[in-house]
């Protein structure tokens, strides 16, 4: 007689998702999976890649790691990484030699990701920038190639050094005269992903996969139970969260409707974007860690504040916006406002980090990147880039170290090369990219 039990594990084990009214969830690895369905090879986790962007730089006093190990000593901002530093990597004095020396601002951002010559005037032009790079050789594997968040509208129009604003308002380009758009409302990042359309915005996806999940709940064993009730509360604390802020954005519209507006010209809480930017760079961070955990993509990326921002930290006791607060960059209130930033970074792989999966976990088959468009930014200086990593991309990336580049001459220390050198660990192979054509040494 067949036993009901292992027959519902084969059946998920096959396709190890819950699936619902227009929805499918996938789940996090389960050891009763393999060992259910006779599977003796070890199992092989998606990788994962990730971009967490801050522009203007940094406070360069308290940047700065040194040693490897339990003996890495981080710096006062680079604190809230304290708890995984034995999981990132902190690289110094990588840059792009082709954003020097252009101009300030777009011309610093625009080919950040692609290490493209950028160009001037009406007709923008930059590059494909790696993360899509990614997501065209290995989207096809999941419901998105990538998700694109940001903390804040685009800008438009040009900059007094006459590159166009979308150089600043866009970490991603899919084509060399198109950025990926960027979306802002969490409400609609978490649509996406869980293909929420029409009535079903109103019901809760744990709704909609409730038969799957209890008929899987039956099946497994005791750990694993617990380890799918945890997941699926998460999943429900993250919507519960999204769906406060899907009121807003409600409002919002009609407001702007009423006003013969477009939403995206209005002012913050206005527009629907929730004011206290901690909720809001929290909740996208969030968004990446689920749709990391259920297979929803393996390509993110986050752009945190623009570098022409003027964004406020009431909470961190800093008055000026963000791009002001940056010409005194080495202010006690700049180096909060860096450090703030960058415990968005430790958040999200500390999500990751206790998600477990096989032997490790989803940030030890992810790589997160950190990092800015500029060293100092009241010098507007981008001849080295701060630069951290988090993760070891399913053991192809060795962690727990300071790695300095600095004096190692210029062509040997191009962001392109680091580029090359993650996409090869996620099997895309390029013979260049940027004006890369060598991988970077020592990664």
């Amino acid at each position: 007689m067949r036993d009901p039990k292992m027959t519902a594990v084969r059946r998920f084990s096959r396709r190890a998702v819950l699936r619902g009214a227009g929805v499918t969830m996938a789940l996090p690895w389960l050891e009763s999976f393999p060992s259910f369905a006779g599977v003796t090879s070890a199992p092989v986790f998606p990788k994962r890649f990730a971009v967490l962007f801050m522009g203007n730089g940094v406070n360069e006093d308290y940047w700065d790691a040194q040693g490897s190990g339990t003996d890495m000593v981080l710096s006062k901002t680079m604190a809230p990484l304290e708890p995984l530093k034995h999981k990132i990597n902190v690289i110094h004095g990588l840059f792009h030699k082709r954003s020097t020396g252009l101009g300030i601002h777009p011309a610093q951002t625009g080919g950040l990701l692609s290490g493209a010559n950028i160009q001037k005037g009406a007709i923008i032009k930059a590059g494909v920038t790696v993360d899509q790079v990614l997501a065209q050789r290995i989207g096809q594997d999941t419901a998105q190639s990538s998700i694109v968040l940001a903390c804040e509208q685009p800008m438009t129009g040009y900059h007094e050094t006459n590159y166009s604003m979308a150089y600043s308002s866009h970490l991603s380009w899919h084509t060399p005269d198109s950025p990926v758009p960027n979306e802002v409302y969490p409400s609609l990042a978490w649509d996406n992903l869980f293909e929420n359309r029409g009535t079903l915005r109103n019901m809760s996806i744990l709704d909609r996969v409730k038969d799957d999940a209890k008929t899987l709940s039956g099946a497994i064993s005791s750990d694993d139970k617990a380890k799918l009730d945890e997941y699926l509360t998460s999943v429900r604390e993250v919507e519960k969260r999204v769906e406060g802020m899907r009121k807003n954005e409600d409002k919002a519209r009609e407001l702007a409707k009423q006003k013969n507006l477009p939403v995206f010209t209005m002012d913050r809480p206005a527009n629907g974007l929730p004011e206290d930017v901690r909720e809001h760079a929290r909740l996208m961070c969030d968004i990446i860690a689920i749709a990391f955990q259920t297979d929803k993509t393996r390509v993110a990326t986050l752009l945190l504040v623009r570098d022409l921002s003027a964004m406020y930290y009431p909470f961190l006791d800093v008055r000026e916006g963000h791009h002001s607060a940056s010409h005194y960059n080495n202010s006690d209130g700049y180096e909060r406002v860096t450090r703030f930033h960058l415990g968005q970074l430790a958040y999200l792989a500390a999500r990751l980090d206790s998600m477990p999966e096989g032997d490790g976990t989803v940030l030890d088959n992810s790589c997160l990147m950190w990092l800015s468009n500029m060293w100092i930014g009241r010098k507007h200086d981008n001849t080295r880039l701060p630069l951290v990593l988090a993760g070891g991309l399913g053991g192809t990336l060795q962690t727990g170290r300071t790695l300095d580049y600095l004096q190692a001459g210029d062509e040997n220390r191009k962001m392109s090369s680091l580029y090359l050198s993650i996409m090869d660990r996620m099997g895309v192979k390029l013979e260049s990219f940027g004006d890369a054509e060598t991988r970077l040494e020592g990664l």
